[in-house]
């Protein structure tokens, strides 16, 4: 359908991981509820629930319902800065496979009354109803209810935010306007009476730091970056994100509802409570790579791929990371293999038995170069009947880290 008469919805889910934990625990409605403690965190005498008081330690919040963020709260916060702001507030640990099975459970819901579907994470999907509406905003607006519905009884109360536009540059920002179970329609002759008075930093890809140069340059709204000329946004941005933000700005953007991408990676890492040092604590290093290789090895069968390359992650007690890969003539399927190349890859960083390289705050493991099994020029290694796991052999591998540092 010619672009003038798309119609793009955004459905973004409420609070997700936290409204996930109220259809197995309704007690906790009402309640200020943020989602990241560590399991085994068990309530005080007294009390029903864990709560942020608690928490002793080092982390961040994955989310915090609505009620938490009345209180200041929000995802990616520090857990022990979130205690003192409010100690009160409960605290769960993160549960993904449940998250998992409820994200499933909305975008099958949502696939029987819309299915030209772009999935784009575990909490949010586009929509194309252009062929479904004829481009008509007011079917298309029956259309989102009957979604938000429809989201509600297949997840067991969960509700979600939805923004109608043109295309899904606008329709992302509208999502987040009327939240919770929102729904923002911006038409084409609205965008600027709608979306032009807002800040810059709801355009999605301007962050924290272009935010920080746009100010400087007195930019503060939307209708702000609109009104700069395109090459002054590409002096101070470089030529593609400059004509990017000119175009944003104004609204344009002919990208396409993708209905199957193929994944390019895949990753699983953890942070620590507490550092971990690079000697004193290797056997639970060991086993924590050996735990994480263990869960990328079930995602890649779950998607029916194999690893070409495979990297690691360190991020240090003074915050800075370091990544490693290496890619090889095999095919990375099972947990031992991945294991494996990741020591290697853990071999080229610069640990130290001192300083600030030597204690861990986060370990994580990649694969990418993804193929499927047809693909794979070379025999890939797998699991054979009476093969030890990788968990039996932990004993004979390591994070790769010598003696000497």
């Amino acid at each position: 359908m010619e672009l003038a008469r798309r119609i793009i919805a955004h459905l973004d889910m409420d609070a997700f991981y936290a409204n996930a934990e109220l259809v197995r625990n309704p007690a906790l409605k009402g309640l200020p509820v943020a989602v990241g403690g560590p399991r085994g965190l068990k309530p005080l005498p007294g009390q029903a629930f864990p709560t942020l008081g608690q928490y002793a330690g080092r982390g961040v919040l994955t989310t915090a319902n609505y009620e938490a963020r009345a209180l200041g709260l929000h995802s990616a916060m520090p857990t022990m800065k979130a205690a003192k702001l409010a100690p009160q507030a409960i605290l769960l640990p993160a549960d993904f496979e449940w998250y998992k099975t409820q994200s499933r459970r909305f975008k099958a819901a949502v696939r029987e009354l819309a299915p030209l579907l772009e999935d784009r994470g575990i909490d949010e999907i586009y929509l194309d109803l252009s062929e479904q509406t004829g481009g008509d905003y007011a079917a298309a607006e029956q259309l989102a209810r009957q979604l938000q519905q429809a989201v509600f009884e297949a997840t067991g109360g969960m509700t979600c935010s939805i923004g109608l536009s043109q295309n899904k540059l606008t329709s992302k920002i509208c999502s987040d306007l009327r939240k919770p179970h929102g729904l923002t329609i911006v038409r084409p002759e609205e965008f600027r009476s709608i979306i032009w008075p807002l800040s810059v930093g709801k355009i999605n890809g301007i962050g924290p730091k272009a935010q920080e140069k746009l100010h400087a340059m007195n930019v503060q709204t939307i209708a702000d970056l609109a009104a700069q000329p395109v090459d002054v946004l590409q002096a101070r941005f470089g030529d593609t994100y400059g004509l990017w933000m000119h175009h944003s700005a104004h609204g344009r953007d002919d990208r396409e509802v993708t209905l199957y991408s193929e994944p390019k990676s895949i990753s699983r890492e953890t942070t620590f409570e507490q550092d971990m040092h690079v000697r004193r604590d290797r056997d639970q290093l060991t086993q924590i790579l050996l735990h994480l290789a263990e869960k990328l090895a079930k995602d890649l069968d779950r998607k029916q791929r194999l690893a070409r390359t495979v990297g690691v992650k360190v991020r240090f007690a003074d915050f800075k990371s370091l990544t490693r890969d290496i890619t090889t003539g095999q095919a990375h399927g099972t947990a031992e293999s991945l294991v494996q190349a990741a020591r290697e890859c853990l071999k080229k960083i610069p640990f130290t038995p001192h300083g600030a390289r030597a204690n861990i705050r986060l370990l994580g493991i990649k694969a990418s170069h993804l193929l499927t099994v047809e693909e794979a020029a070379h025999p890939v290694q797998q699991a054979k009947p009476g093969a030890r796991s990788a968990a039996q052999s932990a004993a004979q591998l390591d994070l790769g880290l010598e003696d000497g540092g």
